[in-house]
């Protein structure tokens, strides 16, 4: 095995999808949309049923269909979609879309909004990908028209709420969807219906990630991560009854365990991404002990390398030498030899910045070791490189040399950075004669 004996570094360094979206399609992300009715008759809003529909009897408009009439009208409009999408299919987008207005037209006739809504929701997904900004428009304000209809209703409709929440995620209204899902928790709140304040949660933390506000989007989680913990303690607090325990026990705190590793990733990613490593290690420490709890050791040297990281960011250089090398064991002793380099090339440079080249050359050597042990010949020849540059910079001419003819051999066989050699070979004879 490659050892490491190295010194603590002493000296303090100076002041660290699922989705990325285009800019094309930016404009169609807004939080509400205003949309002025025509008056022209030429050009009405063509979501509103104006002129009488072959597909509707012969009624006064506010008579309500019967139950024979409104199935007979509810397969109909299962029909026109089916021709819609074959249209859509065929090319003819102008034809589809004309298609779908009528079903949406006659959906709101049939008097179920949550019907009507999940066809504004999936209409509008297929407008906005392909960046059909009226269509778009005339949904949002149809479901925002909706959604005002809703609030003045004395009770919570919860599965009209939910479509809302869906359709506005199709469009790719966040803000409007977000407004929905608060409605949604609260009202799980109320009911104390934690199941259900999780799944909301869950939607909502997506939300956020999808968006980008990694602030929300870390509140979020950590609530999540604090009822699973929560429910954790409670589980072992309360007794199964006689005879289920010892089967049921190790199920429910590995189901638990699996919850809380997925909203520890969650945050630690957050807090990657929002650059606030002082976050983001406790939550990746917090892993590393559940994964040494589960004795899975295999997924502790990456996290050992993030770790190592966020203590070089926050100014911890002797926790960073000391946490790297703790990775880079790992890494040799289960033959993760990627992992082992990534320990030791971030570890070389923390002592190279500490003005410390010597314990750098150290880490360098035994990286060889670990490059020369996964065939990694790109590795070998960079990591000489480094070597030949250090000892350059310390005159160390004949061992500087040979360094980079080792390079250099690497490189001709690679085919590749040959002439950055030679003329780092011709720097150094220069300079020692």
């Amino acid at each position: 095995m490659a050892t490491l004996r190295l010194h603590p570094l002493r000296l303090k360094l100076s002041n660290w999808a699922i989705i990325a979206l285009s800019a094309a399609i930016l404009p169609l992300c807004f939080a509400s949309v205003t949309l002025c009715q025509s008056n022209d008759n030429d050009n009405p809003n063509p979501l509103e049923l104006t002129s009488p529909d072959p597909l509707l009897p012969s009624l006064s408009p506010d008579e309500p269909l019967n139950p024979s009439e409104r199935s007979r009208l509810s397969q109909a409009l299962d029909e026109l979609n089916a021709e819609a999408q074959a249209e859509f299919k065929a090319g003819n987008q102008s034809k589809a879309f004309e298609i779908w207005y009528r079903e949406i037209r006659l959906r709101r006739v049939l008097g179920d909004p949550v019907a009507e809504v999940q066809t504004l929701g999936r209409v509008g997904g297929v407008a906005w990908n392909e960046n059909n900004k009226q269509s778009v428009q005339l949904i949002t304000a149809r479901l925002e028209e909706i959604q005002q209809e809703n609030k003045a209703e004395d009770s919570i409709n919860l599965p009209l709420l939910k479509a809302l929440g869906k359709a506005y995620e199709q469009i790719r209204v966040p803000g409007q969807a977000l407004t929905v899902y608060e409605q949604i928790l609260a009202d799980a709140r109320n009911q104390e219906d934690m199941a259900a304040v999780e799944a909301t949660l869950k939607t909502m933390g997506q939300l956020h990630m999808a968006w980008f506000d990694y602030p929300k989007a870390a509140e979020t989680y950590e609530e999540l991560l604090a009822q699973a913990q929560n429910q954790a303690q409670n589980q072992r607090d309360v007794p199964w009854p006689l005879g289920h325990a010892t089967r049921m026990e190790p199920l429910r705190e590995r189901i638990n365990e699996q919850e809380q590793v997925a909203y520890l990733q969650e945050l630690a990613y957050i807090y990657d991404q929002d650059q606030q490593p002082d976050q983001a290690l406790p939550k990746k420490q917090q892993l590393v002990d559940i994964y040494l709890n589960q004795g899975n050791d295999t997924q502790i040297p990456a996290l050992k390398i993030a770790i190592a990281s966020d203590y070089n960011s926050l100014n911890q250089p002797e926790k960073a030498s000391q946490t790297y090398q703790e990775a880079y064991a790992l890494a040799w002793s289960l033959q993760q030899f990627a992992h082992a380099s990534e320990a030791l090339q971030p570890l070389a440079e923390l002592y190279l910045t500490s003005k410390q080249p010597e314990f750098a050359l150290q880490v360098y050597e035994v990286l060889l070791q670990v490059e020369q042990k996964s065939y990694n010949y790109y590795g070998l020849m960079n990591t000489y490189d480094k070597i030949g540059q250090i000892y350059l910079d310390m005159n160390n001419y004949p061992q500087a040399l040979a360094a980079f003819q080792k390079g250099l051999d690497l490189a001709e066989s690679l085919q590749h950075r040959e002439a950055y050699f030679v003329n780092k070979i011709q720097l150094v004879n220069r300079q020692n004669s």
